[in-house]
């Protein structure tokens, strides 16, 4: 379904666009790409007085607060670099911001991101990020769970495997919002203010 409509008060919320995460490649759209779609919404939405949640992943050195559990993917072990877990340069520097650490695929369980939003009234949220098919459809999966109505920027997004984020957008995203590219979206965000 394309964007109908901007609410009165939408936030744009962006996933993971951190140093560690933007500088791996991305599939189907490089990470570079997706930083400057994203920080195009940003600068409309923060144009509107309309928030912007900046989300990064994060873990203890130790990983001790890092999810638990079995999987057959292979796990990442060791230390990670100095400043992987910094929103990258072009997102950052806007006091008026809101950060939310998480340390799960979406953005909402364990994090105080759903107060954040409920207390500014926000009724829905612009979704945009990586990885498409882990934390930007985690956290719309959420999104939609907890009532917002949720709008996804499917070029504003990547993955790491170009079939997972199609998989996302073509069969998953429907079924939770409603998709448009960054620039549909900004221009509904501009008709509707």
């Amino acid at each position: 379904m394309p964007v109908s409509t901007i609410d009165p008060r939408a936030a744009l919320v962006l996933v993971d666009l951190q140093n560690g995460i933007t500088g791996a490649p991305g599939a189907p759209r490089p990470t570079a790409d997706v930083v400057a779609g994203c920080a195009e919404l940003a600068e409309a939405f923060r144009g509107h007085d309309l928030p912007v949640v900046l989300v990064r992943v994060s873990f203890a050195a130790d990983g001790a607060d890092a999810a638990p559990g079995r999987t057959d993917a292979p796990g990442r072990s060791g230390p990670r670099p100095e400043g992987w877990d910094v929103i990258v340069d072009e997102l950052a520097g806007h006091p008026e911001d809101v950060v939310v650490t998480k340390r799960n695929w979406g953005a909402f369980h364990g994090t105080d991101l759903d107060v954040q939003l409920r207390r500014r009234g926000i009724t829905q949220v612009v979704l945009g990020g990586i990885a498409t098919s882990l934390g930007v459809e985690s956290t719309a999966r959420a999104a939609h769970e907890h009532g917002y109505h949720v709008t996804l920027a499917t070029d504003a997004m990547t993955d790491l495997d170009a079939d997972a984020h199609r998989n996302s957008v073509e069969r998953i995203f429907p079924r939770l919002g409603e998709s448009g590219t960054a620039a549909e979206i900004i221009d509904v965000l501009a008709d509707t203010r």
